[in-house]
């Protein structure tokens, strides 16, 4: 059994009911092979959601006097799957869900949600057990102290917008995007994307669609453009 009180520890929470922890760390998947348990994460999942978005708000509301667009905008940049799914895995949760086996093989963006998930129902259990004030105090430790990093390297931005705007500023061109690979049945394919500024590509990404990948290799064409002209 996993030593759930050692990630309370971790956490910096002391939990009066550990089994709110517990619940948050359990995917739906592994109840199909553990009939005693009864409940899943997804309705702390559900709460730890609403608090997480009014905690954030709140932060950016009082901290500064940008428009609504430019707090919608930071506000999305920072609790977006891919922000919470990553602050996730540094607390270590990964390795306290528990799921089933074949849950606990997923790769990608399945991972991603797992631990995104994960990360909100552990925020609904430290509201439930705590209060609100010990949820904002984790959630400003955890997730908001991200916030420096996405203002200064703009990732509040779409990264394609993004990565057209720093091409069109140095090189004065118009990015191009390029399927390299197709992969799979019609119903279920999966595409190598390469973004290119004339003949170099910059940037590869891998996504279930065209628009997905795309994404994604606007992202690694982001970082390596940057750290080339910087």
């Amino acid at each position: 059994m996993k030593d759930f009180e050692k990630f309370s520890k971790e956490l910096g929470i002391k939990f009066k009911n550990i089994n709110l922890l517990i619940t948050a760390l359990t995917h739906r998947s592994y109840l199909n092979e553990h009939q005693n348990v009864e409940e899943h994460n997804e309705r702390l999942e559900f709460l730890g959601d609403a608090v997480l978005e009014l905690v954030v708000t709140e932060y950016l509301y009082r901290n500064f006097k940008n428009p609504e667009g430019d707090l919608t905008n930071w506000r999305s940049a920072l609790v977006k799957t891919e922000t919470i799914s990553e602050v996730s895995k540094d607390l270590d949760a990964e390795d306290y869900i528990l799921m089933s086996k074949g849950e606990s093989r997923s790769l990608g963006r399945s991972r991603q949600l797992i631990l995104a998930n994960a990360f909100e129902a552990i925020i609904g259990a430290i509201f439930l057990d705590q209060g609100i004030e010990t949820a904002k105090e984790f959630i400003e430790k955890n997730l908001i102290i991200k916030l420096d990093k996405i203002l200064q390297e703009k990732l509040y931005v779409d990264p394609k917008s993004l990565f057209q705007e720093l091409v069109q500023d140095k090189d004065g061109v118009t990015p191009t995007y390029e399927v390299l690979e197709e992969v799979g049945p019609d119903h279920d394919k999966t595409f190598t994307i390469g973004v290119f500024v004339g003949d170099k590509v910059w940037g590869k990404g891998v996504g279930p669609s065209k628009q997905a990948a795309q994404q994604s290799a606007a992202i690694d064409a982001v970082e390596k453009y940057q750290k080339n002209n910087n």
